[in-house]
């Protein structure tokens, strides 16, 4: 069984700045110039493996029925998707797959999909929407890119750097790497000790 969780990220701008943002220095954050030239504008289609971790992300002139199936070709044409029993693709209602003709039109090409929707006005349950909000932080801002092609390549080589960050350990291996004072076994002694008795009295206050 495979979960892909899918949506579309349209009207991403090319835009280029009058002139050049000046980086933080000490006492000083980042100026960005505010007025632009628009050099046009992509529709960003990604799909989010969610169990791996993994993106898969093409750029379009604009959204609809034959981007989608495009993207959709992206993934099932690769392993474990094209042989996977089950490949559950979540999505929202918009207008490229929603309804039982979208999903008919899915599942004649691709038999193992089955396609689930979110709830109607409800999209930001859709976990792409993560990856979507990190691309707006790391990418798109403050957004100064000299051509759509400079824009696309910078959309479609974020997913490499994104699937290679190293992950942070947690769960139990992670606690047994803490020294003693920070694992709970003691208090930490930089932190201000309170009489238990204290700490009675003051949770009995609240009560009432």
């Amino acid at each position: 069984m495979r979960v892909i969780s899918t949506d579309e990220k349209t009207s991403i701008q090319a835009r280029r700045r009058i002139h050049a943002s000046l980086p933080p220095a000490p006492g000083r954050p980042i100026r960005v110039e505010h007025e632009y030239e628009r050099r046009g504008a992509w529709a960003y289609l990604a799909a989010w493996d969610v169990h791996r971790a993994k993106i898969f992300g093409r750029c379009e002139a604009t959204t609809g029925i034959a981007p989608f199936d495009r993207l959709v070709e992206d993934v099932m044409a690769q392993e474990p998707y094209r042989s996977a029993r089950r490949v559950f693709w979540i999505s929202d209602n918009g207008s490229s797959h929603r309804g039982q003709k979208a999903d008919r039109r899915l599942q004649s090409r691709w038999p193992s999909i089955i396609p689930v929707h979110t709830p109607v006005h409800a999209s930001w349950l859709n976990q792409v929407e993560i990856y979507f909000s990190i691309i707006q932080r790391k990418v798109l801002t403050p957004g100064d890119f000299a051509s759509l092609a400079e824009l696309e390549a910078a959309l479609l080589a974020f997913p490499y750097r994104y699937e290679n960050s190293q992950p942070l350990s947690a769960g139990p291996s992670h606690e047994r790497n803490l020294p003693p004072s920070c694992n709970g076994s003691k208090p930490h002694p930089c932190l201000p000790q309170r009489d238990p008795l204290e700490i009675r009295h003051r949770n009995s206050e609240l009560e009432y």
